[in-house]
C-alpha cells in the first residue's frame, strides 16, 4: 500500500458510532483482507504442504489473522492433494507502550516452547514495525531447535529501521499506526476494519 494512500472515507462503512471521532479513515477494508489471506494460504500450501506444523499465534493482535489464516489453510488442505496437519499454540509478546515500540520484549507463555523442538513452526503475527520484536522471538526460539520456522504477518510497516522481512506478508504499509482486525490501541478498536486513528 502506497505511502500516499489516504484510505477510505469513514462514511462508506458501517462503524460503531463511538469510534468515529477517533478514526481518520478505513485503511484496509475487511473484504480485501479476506482475499489477501486466501492468497497467503495458497502460498503457504505450496511452500510447506504435506507437513505437520505448529502454528504459533502471537496474541492478542494476531488472533483474528491467525484464526482466518488457519481456517483458510484447512479449507485448502481438505480440497487438495497436499495436506497440512496443524496444531495451534499461543504466545503473548509485549513490546509496545501506547503506540510506541520499546526495546524491552516480554514473552508470556514461553514455558511451553520446549514442545517446538524438532517441529515445523509457522509464527502468525499481526504487524511487524521495526522487526526487533520478531528478531528477538526468533532468537529465543532457536534455543528450542525447531526443524523449520516461517513467519506470516498481516502487516509490515515500511521503515528505514525495519530490516526484517517475514516469509509471508499480507500488506506492506507506510510507517503509521493502525488499529482494527484485532490490532488495538490500549485494548480499544480491535473490532474494526483496519483503520488509521
Amino acid at each position: 500500500i502506497s505511502d500516499s494512500w489516504t484510505g477510505y472515507n469513514l462514511d462508506v462503512f458501517s462503524l460503531p458510532h463511538h469510534y468515529c471521532e477517533d478514526l481518520e479513515c478505513v485503511f484496509i477494508p475487511h473484504g480485501v483482507i479476506v482475499d489477501r489471506i486466501e492468497r497467503l494460504a495458497n502460498d503457504i500450501m505450496k511452500d510447506i504442504g504435506d507437513n505437520r506444523i505448529t502454528v504459533l499465534c502471537v496474541l492478542k493482535g494476531g488472533y483474528k489473522f491467525c484464526a482466518d489464516l488457519v481456517e483458510q489453510i484447512k479449507s485448502l488442505s481438505r480440497n487438495s492433494e497436499r495436506f497440512i496437519s496443524m496444531r495451534v499454540d499461543f504466545i503473548r509478546l509485549r513490546s509496545y507502550c501506547n503506540d510506541k515500540s520499546t526495546a524491552d520484549l516480554q514473552i508470556i507463555g514461553g514455558e511451553d516452547l520446549s514442545k517446538l523442538t524438532g517441529k515445523n513452526v509457522l509464527i502468525v503475527e499481526d504487524v511487524i514495525g521495526t522487526g526487533r520484536t520478531m528478531e528477538a522471538l526468533l532468537s529465543h526460539l532457536e534455543k528450542y531447535n525447531p526443524k523449520m520456522v516461517k513467519v506470516a504477518s498481516l502487516l509490515v510497516k515500511r521503515s528505514a529501521d525495519n530490516k526484517y522481512r517475514p516469509d509471508y506478508i499480507g500488506f506492506e504499509i507506510p510507517n503509521i499506526f493502525v488499529v482494527g482486525y484485532a490490532l488495538d490501541y490500549n485494548e480499544h478498536f480491535r473490532d474494526l476494519h483496519v483503520s488509521k486513528p
